[in-house]
């Protein structure tokens, strides 16, 4: 900024503090939720600096919304406004705990539509592309957000909820589409498909797959597997949360890193491990829990919300490509509670995934985990291609790279062609059995 006293990320840091000063200024009034919370914390009239808010308000966990839905059933006491104000309801998807539901105002809804926006721009989306939308449009926040959005910036919007995959397929080729909207795992799942009915991606017209909803769409080698399955096309990661909203956007010039967008959220790194309730927070470069606030969902925000991401946040206050939205290396890397320790190997699901992708012939896979004596061992089960003559030959390549890339003998049983489920939402394909089950 010529002429100003502060560097561009001091000034990016001072609009952040004013942005969740008018936030709390908002809160205390009426959301019983959090307004108790910032007075005991002595925030009520807002933090001198981010600092201070980082160490004095404690943190919010995915367990203290859902106690507090049960205690003020159905919406919970999160709400900043009068009930008649809110005008649309999502879900959380239940996936780690009882789902929570979420209102929002048409304020706060069209705050989620500009973050949405900036992921478009970001990835390069213009009112001239035509987006297929590859989800069930059930009560998630993402989905709808994700299409409202692309309409407001002008884009043909293409539903696919309710469809079949073959239906999707066929609606894509012959509507056109540019952009395809899926979590990576049904990206692949589409593309089997196709192979499987005859039909040649050559020529789909899509140019770009934005992914999100799983870890995975900065792994690089299922980012390859991807767009090599979808005629070279672009693979743009993202990502966000029901409580939170559209977050992350994948770096123009880093594929691999995501930028948190800094005007909506407050993004700190914590220590998981770590029991205080304002938990420790962890300096760029270290390995922790992605911990957010919301800077504009006045109606239903969420303060230090616990996200249970584990990232790495770059060091750099300003990236290549001249933003200085803060930067995720390798995006989300995995859930905070996913970590097996296999004969004390420290083994994280996105670390073995892309082993695993890394290996032509694998068209899917799926880890079962046994406590066997009290420790956890795995095994792979990896379904290859239809077409690859050796699957026991393939596993046993498996195996050893396995071997020598965690020092860790890992079984890899080879199953049949077709015989592991397929996701179209987030991938379940760690398995964990009974302790001393046999595999």
């Amino acid at each position: 900024m010529t002429g100003s006293k502060y560097t561009l990320h001091e000034s990016s840091e001072r609009d952040q503090l004013d942005s969740l000063r008018r936030l709390i200024a908002a809160l205390m009034p009426a959301n019983r939720f959090y307004a108790q919370r910032l007075a005991h914390a002595g925030l009520d009239k807002g933090p001198t600096s981010l600092a201070h808010f980082a160490s004095a308000m404690p943190l919010t966990t995915k367990r203290q919304l859902v106690e507090d839905q049960a205690n003020y059933p159905p919406f919970g006491s999160n709400l900043s406004y009068p009930l008649d104000q809110y005008t649309r309801l999502s879900k959380t998807s239940g996936t780690t705990g009882p789902g929570i539901r979420w209102l929002d105002t048409p304020q706060s809804w069209s705050w989620l539509l500009d973050n949405w926006a900036r992921v478009y721009q970001a990835a390069g989306v213009t009112a001239s592309d035509r987006l297929y939308f590859a989800f069930s449009f059930g009560p998630h926040l993402g989905f709808w957000t994700a299409f409202e959005s692309a309409m407001r910036l002008g884009c043909l919007c293409i539903s696919g909820g309710g469809a079949s995959s073959i239906a999707r397929l066929h609606e894509i080729l012959n509507d056109a589409a540019t952009v395809l909207c899926c979590t990576p795992s049904y990206a692949l799942h589409l593309a089997e498909v196709a192979k499987r009915e005859g039909l040649s991606l050559s020529r789909s017209s899509v140019r770009l797959l934005i992914v999100a909803g799983e870890p995975g769409g900065s792994v690089p080698a299922l980012r390859e597997c991807i767009s090599s399955a979808w005629n070279g096309a672009l693979v743009f990661d993202h990502h966000g949360m029901t409580e939170v909203g559209p977050v992350s956007y994948q770096c123009p010039k880093r594929p691999g890193v995501l930028h948190v967008i800094r005007s909506s959220y407050i993004a700190e790194i914590i220590d998981p491990s770590d029991t205080s309730p304002c938990g420790r927070v962890l300096a760029p470069g270290e390995s922790g829990e992605l911990v957010l606030t919301t800077l504009g969902r006045f109606g239903s925000p969420v303060l230090r919300y616990r996200t249970g991401d584990r990232v790495r946040l770059g060091a750099a206050p300003i990236c290549v490509c001249g933003t200085t939205d803060q930067s995720l290396i390798g995006g989300v890397l995995d859930r905070v509670d996913d970590m097996v320790i296999v004969r004390g190997v420290n083994l994280h699901p996105a670390a073995l995934e892309q082993g695993i992708r890394a290996v032509a012939g694998i068209v899917e896979y799926r880890v079962i985990v046994s406590k066997i004596s009290g420790l956890d061992e795995l095994l792979v089960e990896i379904e290859p291609d239809p077409d690859y003559p050796d699957p026991l030959a393939l596993a046993v390549h498996l195996e050893s790279w396995l071997r020598l890339t965690f020092s860790l003998r890992i079984p890899v049983r080879p199953v049949e062609p077709g015989s592991l489920p397929r996701f179209s939402m987030k991938a379940a394909r760690w398995v964990f059995q009974e302790p001393n089950h046999p595999f």
